[in-house]
């Protein structure tokens, strides 16, 4: 197992802005009428990350996600009452060119409150979101342009067992055809057929799977050709392997913990990521405070590459770059995005520089907006 250590190289924070920068967008928890959405500019070739503008994208937009048609961002507020309505909302973004600012253009209400995650359906005309305070998932139909305009479908779940719902994650698979939920409450994936005509859910035959006692699943990711898929745990610090059937059906094969052997105190996960060569998979544990890096097999199964000290306190949420080579890490309690550099050899991340400091990140992804 690789060892945690740091290797110090220096990030350059400058003002230059040059043509081979890839733009990151950082959603952070913030108020109604402070700035939760920043935009960077990195460039892989100079290790530099620098700070272009913060926007408004309405209050706490904990998580978001971009759309290349129709070149929007859509965050999610991680509210229960929005704009004096019950329920949570979503802010709808452009980036606007000419003052390089990121404008807000629209917001919707949305039921149930406390939305978590955001993800686009495969054509772009919905946005599906899982609601975590609400124990719901929703989904929003967007008009011609993109905008969200209505509710196309809402799903509640019940108590069960005495356990509450939270609903953490919703997103498509990688052929389109099926949809699949994580509720870390209820302790399940549920996997729907999606009616894109009609933007409804329609649970699939055996579309419930449970995971052992007290897992917690929350986030969860698909090898290159779907046929498995990777859900991370976040109260029992574990990555669960499942097959996924032609039917989109799942079936458990392998448990593995995301803690290093001997940790002493409480941790639990937040983020998975597949990396861009699709050998290896990475998580975020927050207590321990690492990325833990597995091996992808032959058969799909994992086998620990190593740990790296996240750089910073609570790794909520960590994106890889475009070029496959960095990870950044966006670590919630410390108030900082840290930069990892991946090991070609091993496909172990090294630390690499001091942190960029950043009021409570949440969200991090990479986007192409010009």
């Amino acid at each position: 197992m690789a060892s945690i250590y740091p290797v110090v190289l220096l990030l350059c924070f400058s003002c230059i802005c040059r043509k081979d920068n890839i733009k990151l967008l950082v959603g952070n928890y913030a108020k109604t009428g402070e700035n939760g959405l920043s935009l960077f500019d990195f460039n892989p070739k100079e290790v530099g990350l620098v700070k272009l503008s913060e926007s408004d994208a309405g209050p706490n937009p904990s998580y978001f996600c971009v759309s290349i048609k129709n070149g929007l961002i859509y965050a999610a507020n991680e509210v229960n009452d929005f704009k004096g309505v019950k329920g949570g909302g979503i802010t709808t973004l452009k980036y606007n060119d000419k003052s390089g600012i990121i404008e807000k253009i629209s917001e919707l209400n949305v039921p149930n409150g406390g939305p978590c995650f955001i993800s686009l359906s495969p054509g772009e005309d919905y946005l599906f979101m899982a609601n975590y305070a609400g124990g719901s998932v929703a989904v929003v139909r967007l008009d011609d342009k993109g905008i969200p305009i209505s509710i196309a479908d809402l799903i509640i779940y019940k108590e069960a067992e005495g356990k509450v719902s939270h609903a953490h994650m919703i997103a498509s698979g990688p052929s389109g055809k099926r949809v699949y939920v994580t509720d870390l409450g209820l302790n399940r994936v549920v996997i729907y057929n999606f009616n894109s005509s009609t933007g409804q859910l329609q649970q699939i035959q055996n579309g419930i799977v449970s995971l052992p006692e007290g897992a917690g699943p929350r986030h969860f990711v698909f090898n290159s050709d779907g046929s498995k898929m990777y859900v991370i745990n976040e109260l029992n610090s574990t990555i669960a392997v499942f097959n996924v059937n032609d039917n989109g059906e799942l079936s458990l094969i392998q448990s593995l913990t995301t803690l290093s052997e001997g940790l002493n105190g409480k941790s639990y996960c937040a983020d998975i990521h597949l990396g861009k060569n699709g050998n290896y998979i990475y998580g975020s544990n927050r207590g321990e405070n690492t990325i833990v890096t597995f091996r992808i097999e032959s058969g799909g199964t994992l086998s620990l590459a190593g740990h790296t000290y996240c750089g910073g306190n609570w790794p909520r949420n960590f994106v890889i770059d475009p070029s496959g080579e960095y990870i950044l890490v966006g670590n919630q309690r410390s108030g900082d995005i840290s930069l990892l550099k991946i090991d070609k050899k091993t496909g172990v991340p090294i630390l690499t520089t001091t942190n960029m400091r950043i009021y409570s990140p949440a969200c991090l992804k990479f986007s192409t907006i010009k």
